[in-house]
């Protein structure tokens, strides 16, 4: 499989299988827990740094498998959410937060918006620039697919959904991932669960997918669904082979 970027500072994206052979580009914004030294840890306390707040754990391994499975390009970020959140808007203080669920996060409190315009200029225009060039690359038209995972409890709240297919406008291919998860998958599924549009959470599609006519959809798996690395490996085959299916049955759509 051929990158780009592990060698590179932290701030470049890592895109991996660049000449894959899908008409489907994988993101992973969530891939990394790791906070620039410049950046003393965001005064974190100890533990913090590795929970969900900080990343989507396992979302990373489960793009992984979805790209070997599929031949398919995938462009992840090497810091963490709480350095930038690179699915939400660039310098926005949403995107840095001071804190998330119980979590403070001391170093993003009192940012100026000079702070989170540095941080944008350092993080999220190298990882958007990146995503495009690779989508823009594509022989054909490319849809995108972002993969991301999520907590079993939020507030001590247990969520029952294992998979979120969510969308913004553009519902195309999450109504056919619907249909397709549904049996392939046999997880219990939900649409724009457990974020949706209004949470903030579809940026990366709006930008790259909706605003540029690209057919896309995010994917949220519950973390302790991909806790190792065979679920990792199953899951992503299976959703995989479900992407592969919708977007057959797009194409047929479009033809008939």
């Amino acid at each position: 499989m051929s990158e780009t970027g592990r060698n590179q500072p932290m701030h470049q994206p890592l895109v991996e299988n660049s000449g894959g052979t899908a008409d489907i580009v994988l993101v992973c914004e969530h891939a990394s827990h790791a906070i620039p030294e410049a950046l003393n840890g965001l005064g974190l306390a100890s533990g913090d740094e590795l929970s969900h707040a900080a990343w989507d754990p396992g979302a990373l391994a489960l793009a992984r498998a979805m790209s070997a499975a599929l031949d398919a390009p995938l462009v992840s970020a090497r810091i963490s959410r709480l350095v930038h959140d690179c699915n939400r808007p660039a310098g926005a203080p949403e995107a840095m937060p001071a804190r998330t669920e119980t979590i403070e996060v001391p170093g993003n409190a009192g940012l100026t918006e000079a702070d989170r315009a540095e941080r944008a200029r350092l993080y999220y225009t190298p990882f958007h620039e990146a995503l495009e060039r690779v989508l823009d690359a594509r022989p054909g038209p490319a849809a995108l697919v972002t993969v991301h995972s999520f907590t079993p409890f939020w507030h001590g709240v247990p969520r029952e959904v294992e998979l979120g297919i969510l969308h913004d406008s553009d519902a195309r291919l999450a109504d056919a991932l619907l249909d397709r998860a549904a049996a392939g998958t046999g997880l219990r599924l939900a649409r724009n669960e457990p974020y949706g549009p209004g949470d903030g959470v579809t940026h990366t599609l709006r930008e790259h997918g909706v605003a540029k006519g690209r057919a896309n959809v995010m994917l949220e798996i519950r973390n302790d669904l991909i806790a190792d690395a065979p679920a990792q490996g199953r899951l992503g085959e299976m959703l995989a082979a479900c992407l592969r299916e919708a977007l057959d049955d797009l194409g047929r759509g479009a033809a008939a």
